[in-house]
């Protein structure tokens, strides 16, 4: 199902203004639901189990175009911590009383702002998979870009070379997008050089590298308008992918240390994360002491695709828990 609800623009000089934000469900209405918080390019297409799957775990999967992607409309100067928000007025759409957030790669911040923030306290469970940390971590804890993929540390360091000025970062990402539209496998074949051994193999099978081109293609939208005419750039398509960079390195707006700790929370990471390095598991590990930390050796970024299923299974396990009283010591 597909459906579309309205949310109030960023801002105190927009008020009475709205934004529309496309999400779509899968699965049993009837069971858990679980938001699914894409990646970094991506949208509400992206990397999911199976509906047949889905009905097994027991699972009502939702998923959203974040702000500037797929359908929904951009919110400028968007920050971490708004997805909270977004996430909320999409769960009263539809009626949730309580809820859990799973946030992969790029979600994994914004399912760590829903855990903090906790509007109403509908989130029952939370888990964030292969993200990176805060950026106020750079320098104090950690080196924020030591191991981390060539192409990710030259775009975030144009980015804090620039900003807030974001012209050379858009027309960068322009570029991409463009070469996405044209061919969706680009963006995978430019990664290549850079992917460990073990995230090579996660993506050369036929079904996981279909879900990936889906999903690249539908965050930065289509290449032709609508009606006869030659294809173009849509000046919208790579705006949320300039805001979710954006976001990363200015202040998420939220602090790990909020988020309760009777709040059941899954980080889940793997050993050879090329594009969000070891040191910012650990570093999400220290900082969210309640947290259940999972590092899976000999693996990398990718292989959070097919540990999803699992990750389910746990934030509708521990949301049950939480709900009959019968909950674990956190992170346990």
């Amino acid at each position: 199902m597909v459906g579309r609800v309205e949310v109030p623009v960023r801002g105190p000089g927009v008020p009475g203004r709205t934004r529309t934000l496309v999400y779509q469900t899968w699965g049993d209405e009837h069971a858990h639901p679980v938001f699914l918080l894409h990646g970094t390019p991506g949208s509400r297409l992206g990397p999911r189990p199976r509906t047949f799957d889905l009905h097994k775990l027991g699972v009502r999967l939702i998923a959203y175009d974040r702000p500037g992607y797929g359908d929904s409309d951009r919110n400028p100067g968007r920050t971490v911590a708004d997805a909270a928000a977004d996430v909320d007025a999409i769960a009263r759409r539809l009626g949730l009383e309580r809820y859990s957030v799973v946030g992969r790669s790029g979600g994994g911040p914004h399912a760590l702002a829903a855990a903090a923030i906790n509007p109403g306290g509908r989130v029952a469970s939370a888990a964030a998979l292969v993200s990176t940390a805060p950026p106020d971590a750079d320098g104090a804890e950690l080196d924020w870009f030591e191991d981390m993929s060539p192409s990710n540390v030259a775009t975030y360091r144009l980015l804090d070379r620039c900003a807030p000025d974001v012209t050379e970062l858009g027309s960068l990402l322009a570029r991409n997008a463009e070469a996405i539209r044209s061919d969706p496998a680009s963006l995978l074949r430019s990664l290549d050089e850079e992917l460990p051994a073990v995230d090579r193999v996660v993506v050369t099978d036929a079904g996981v590298r279909r879900m990936l081109l889906v999903n690249y293609l539908s965050a930065v939208g289509h290449a032709r308008s609508p009606g006869a005419g030659p294809a173009r750039m849509d000046p919208r398509a790579p705006l949320g992918w300039v805001d979710d960079l954006v976001a990363f390195r200015t202040p998420w707006e939220f602090k790990l240390a909020e988020i309760d700790p009777a709040l059941p929370v899954l980080l889940w990471h793997g050993e050879h994360d090329v594009f969000a390095p070891l040191s910012h598991f650990r570093y999400l590990e220290r900082h969210i002491p309640s947290a259940r930390a999972v590092l899976q050796p000999s693996v990398a970024h990718f292989a959070a695709l097919p540990a999803m299923p699992q990750v389910l299974a746990w934030v509708r396990d521990r949301a049950r828990e939480v709900r009959s009283g019968t909950a674990p010591v956190p992170g346990r």
